[in-house]
Formats: C-alpha cells, structure tokens, sequence
C-alpha cells in the first residue's frame, strides 16, 4: 500500500495537484486492537493527531484500507460505518460482508466465500462423494462459510452429516469433542 501511495504521489499525471497521506497500524489480526485503532480513527483522536485536547475532533481519515480478515472488519464496520468511513479490505472474504443494508461502506479487492463455497461443493461431487463431515472455524469468516457452503452442498445432492464449529482458543474439551464427532 505505501508503495501504491508513493507512487501516485510521485507522479504528475495520477491526481495532479493532490497528495495522499497514509498511516499504518498494524492490528494483528486482533479484534480489540483492530475496535481501539477504529475508535482512534473515528472520533479524530488517532494519537498521531492529538493535541492534547479533552474533546473529540473530527475524524481526519477519509477510507480505512485492512482488515485481512473478516471478523475484525466486522467488528471495526460496527464503529466506522455509523461515520460512513469507507473500508477496503484485501481478505475479509465473509459473504456476510456482500450486504450493503449492514455494510453500506465497505468494499473489497477479493471475491467472497459464496464463490469458494459453490466451488468447494462442485469439487466434493467431482469426486463424487455424495456423504460428507465438514469442521469449521468458529468466527464469522467459518459460520458464515459453512451456511454458504451447506446451501450449495444440497444443490449439488451432498449429504452434509454433521458440521462441527471450534476456535483456536476453544478448551481442549471443546476439541475432543470435536475429534470424538469425527470418529463416529
């Protein structure tokens, strides 16, 4: 992205007479950090801008590139798009995210799970499994997921017999049940 923005900058024939700024914050992929830096860049209190002032100024960021993934971009649509603050995400592939009621302000550079989803059911009936067991990821990015591919499953006549959720942090219980479900 800054290579992108110096690029423009330097060039007298993209946006003559116009220089873009950027700042970067690096959210890693953490939902509090990613909700902190929305609220910062929102309200117009983003450290780099404080003046020491008590009161909120106006927000001086006109489009938020990011998040990569679509959990956090939920969660920082939920601060920004009351501001109708742009944001473009290069890997928040959520369906969900294609709902321009919920999400009026928000634009991606990537195709979401809907395709990944038929494309996923089309390749389980090229090999022609018809009886299958799916494990999600248990975020937006998975649940939404699943419920896309679910649909497509049953166009292509396939028999989804459990879908079982789980996150990284879940206790070890919640993975062996799981596990347990797999090996029935």
């Amino acid at each position: 992205m800054v290579f992108a923005v110096e690029e423009i900058n330097n060039s007298l024939e993209l946006l003559p007479g116009v220089k873009l700024g950027y700042q970067v914050h690096d959210s890693c992929s953490s939902v509090p950090m990613a909700v902190k830096v929305a609220f910062q860049l929102a309200n117009g209190l983003d450290p780099m801008f404080d003046t020491g002032e008590q009161c909120s100024g106006l927000a001086t960021v006109t489009a938020i590139v990011g998040e990569s993934g679509s959990t956090p971009t939920i969660s920082m649509l939920r601060i920004i798009g009351p501001f109708r603050i742009p944001q473009v995400s290069h890997f928040s592939t959520c369906a969900c995210l294609s709902d321009k009621k919920q999400y009026p302000t928000f634009f991606r550079t990537i195709p979401s799970d809907q395709f990944q989803a038929a494309a996923l059911a089309h390749l389980i009936r090229h090999f022609g499994w018809t009886w299958i067991g799916a494990v999600r990821s248990d975020s937006d990015y998975g649940n939404n997921g699943m419920a896309a591919f679910l649909q497509a499953a049953q166009e292509e006549g396939i028999c989804v017999e459990y879908s079982e959720a789980f996150y990284r942090t879940n206790p070890l219980s919640r993975v062996q049940r799981v596990a347990d479900v797999i090996r029935r």
